[in-house]
């Protein structure tokens, strides 16, 4: 077995860290750890208990099993969790409680299941108070469906009936990666002493976003947006106890998204984001609400970059309004502070950070750390110094060695903006042996390369002795407002110079051979690599994975229908910004190799795009091949999958860019 071999193996087993959260001692601190299951085809998580002080090793969580996720822990320190596992009614038939459920894990004594809902729960929040006994959580029911049990028995009767038909009576817009209804996900509160109390429906769309008073009082949830107001969503504040709405808030063309309640319960935090049209470019903020007089008050006025893409941590102590949150920062996600008079300060100097945890003094913070060259670890911070080095904490995450190194690129823009870029070298690349460049422009187009990704990740190219580049051309986020400006409603434009400025100054390095060259991307990577494909050829081989490429198509099938026709308007009126924009116009220039990656149930990016690159590009005669995933989404989820498309991408670029025989992979 080759050394390129041993390394995607390992990259496809690795354990990967996903959630943290800290017992209200500050005491204990537990992870969410995903792992492949027996049969190779999908992740599954179990939980690991770290020490917050870095003195003892990591271990598994007494009493969990496999299939445990979504820690967090109530006010009295009992370890709550989602969980597939068996109840004992269910192990001796079926019974409405199969399904994921919500768990309670006391100290001493076995988990037992405190919620249970027909269909499972997907998401819980909790009441923090010394006293509360609260927990909201979210779950479907059908319409007409006014409670768990209406819902299991309609549940049955269209499965009975072999129905699964769903009428729509607006446009509507969908949860990521997820085809809508008719199950709608509503909020459910749970008291101690009473049945599940219905506050209200999240709306097709609802994501589980929802956030409980620290006494249990209040519940509030987002509301999603529909067909009639595409570009707003509305949060709901309502009565805990009786699920009757207390205060409904939303601005128009504007979102709310990651509720958090203040350590008194007088004000409601959230990130708030104006999506990008034609003429103004997408913003990101954190709000404060007032419950008391309804007032919103922006938190970060004079803040350029934005709040993303996490949660923020407040302060757990009454009456301190300090809070954390994350931030992409210029190839980095570090983690600022604002004080309660607006002073931000960055705490971090390099590294992404994510699931931020306060320690109930408010002196420390927890959280999950990773970097381009580093899966995410556990980490210990001091909560006020700025710029610091976090201390590691023994947990499972780390992943060592891998094969190559990073450094960046820098060059100036044809505007004279200042771009950036990450690169990852193989081992030996040198001017004596230049290694061959792959440029990989990420998606969004709101995102950086800023931290770790399982999916497109560098390493596995680096490991068959590839280069990586890695852009964040215009419209890249952690670079200011004006990196949106200069982007804004022109998809192929900006962008697409910036990524070829970016690839000459790479190249400009001698440790790089320009004439072994290719070109990948995911979702709107996938769309640059379809825009480059009809620009120029000077690339070996393209892959281009869950992109755009009739931009006419897409903006009617998609699930963001309503996004896109902001940006690029209606066609039959602004046909200009579609033919400045969109490839399939040019498929004739198109004379490089394509490999097409493409999930059959991708509701962000439908499969007519990749059908219709396909079909232009047979019958045009430019050489073609597509990666068809059934079952997958816009991204690639399955283990076993994520396998098979490097090996097919590696395989493709190998024979195109290092002019290797071409081998089919053995699985198809």
């Amino acid at each position: 077995m080759d050394d390129a071999t041993s390394f995607h193996d390992l990259f496809a087993t690795h354990p990967r860290l996903t959630d943290l959260a800290l017992a209200p001692s500050g005491t204990h601190l537990i992870a969410s750890v995903q792992t492949i299951n027996d049969q190779g085809t999908r992740y599954v998580s179990r939980l690991w208990e770290v020490d917050p002080s870095g003195e003892r090793e990591s271990r598994l969580v007494a009493r969990a099993v496999q299939g445990d996720f979504a820690p967090a822990f109530a006010a009295d320190g009992t370890l709550l969790f989602l969980s597939g596992r068996e109840t004992p009614d269910s192990a001796a038939e079926k019974s409405e409680s199969q399904g994921v459920g919500l768990w309670a894990l006391p100290d001493r004594g076995e988990a037992r299941q405190i919620a249970h809902h027909p269909g499972g729960i997907s998401a819980f929040a909790v009441a923090v108070a010394k006293d509360a006994r609260t927990v909201a959580y979210t779950a479907d029911l059908l319409p007409g469906a006014v409670n768990a049990e209406a819902y299991a028995e309609l549940l049955r009767e269209r499965e009975s009936a072999m129905v699964n038909a769903v009428l729509y009576e607006a446009t509507t817009t969908c949860a990521f990666g997820a085809g809508p209804g008719p199950d709608e996900p509503h909020t459910f509160v749970l008291h101690s002493d009473g049945a599940p109390v219905n506050a209200g429906s999240q709306g097709l769309a609802g994501t589980g976003d929802t956030a409980l008073s620290p006494d249990g009082s209040l519940v509030a949830y987002t509301r999603a947006a529909t067909g009639r107001a595409p570009d707003t969503n509305v949060v709901v504040v309502a009565d805990a106890a009786t699920g009757i709405e207390r205060h409904t808030l939303a601005r128009p063309g504007h979102q709310y998204y990651r509720l958090a309640f203040t350590a008194d319960g007088s004000a409601l935090v959230c990130q708030r984001q104006q999506e990008e049209t034609y003429d103004t470019e997408w913003r990101v903020t954190l709000v404060a609400f007032d419950l008391a007089s309804g007032e919103e008050a922006d938190l970060l006025p004079e803040f350029d970059n934005w709040p993303w893409p996490g949660r923020a941590a407040l302060s757990p102590i009454r009456g301190d309004a300090t809070l954390w949150f994350t931030g992409d920062e210029r190839g980095h996600c570090p983690i600022f502070r604002r004080d309660a008079d607006g002073t931000i300060t960055r705490l971090t100097a390099s590294g992404a950070y994510a699931s931020l945890c306060v320690s109930p003094d408010g002196s420390t913070l927890y959280a999950l750390r990773s970097t381009i060259d580093s899966p995410p670890r556990v980490v210990r911070l001091d909560a006020v110094t700025a710029d610091q080095h976090p201390a590691f904490l023994r947990g499972p995450g780390d992943l060592d060695p891998l094969p190559g190194t990073l450094t960046e690129v820098h060059v100036e823009a044809d505007d004279g903006f200042p771009l950036r870029a990450w690169l990852a070298l193989p081992e030996g690349a040198s001017a004596e042996r230049p290694a061959p460049l792959i440029i990989a422009p990420h998606g969004g187009p709101q995102m950086s390369w800023s931290a770790w990704t399982w999916l497109w990740n560098p390493w596995p190219f680096a490991a068959c002795g590839y280069a990586v580049l890695l852009p964040d051309p215009a419209l890249s986020t952690g670079y200011g407002q004006r990196m949106q400006e200069r982007g804004r409603g022109q998809y192929g434009g900006q962008p697409y110079r910036d990524l070829i400025a970016l690839t000459d100054a790479a190249l400009a390095r001698d440790d790089l051979d320009a004439t072994r060259t290719g070109l990948v991307g995911w979702s709107y990577g996938g769309y640059l690599a379809n825009r480059v494909a009809t620009l120029t050829d000077r690339f070996k081989a393209i892959v281009t994975h869950a992109g755009m490429w009739n931009l006419e198509a897409f903006q009617i099938d998609t699930e963001m229908h309503a996004y896109f026709r902001k940006i690029f308007g209606d066609p039959r009126t602004r046909r200009e910004r579609y033919e400045a924009n969109s490839p399939h116009f040019h498929a004739a220039k198109v004379t490089t190799p394509m490999l097409i990656v493409h999930g059959g149930k991708d509701h962000r990016v439908p499969m007519g795009q990749a059908l219709s690159l396909h079909s232009d590009l047979q019958r045009l005669g430019t050489p073609v091949s597509f990666l068809h995933f059934p079952d997958e989404g816009h991204g690639i989820g399955a283990p076993n999958h994520i396998r098979l498309m490097y090996e097919t991408v590696l395989n493709f670029l190998g024979h195109h860019v290092l002019g290797q025989e071409w081998r089919r992979p053995g699985m198809l």
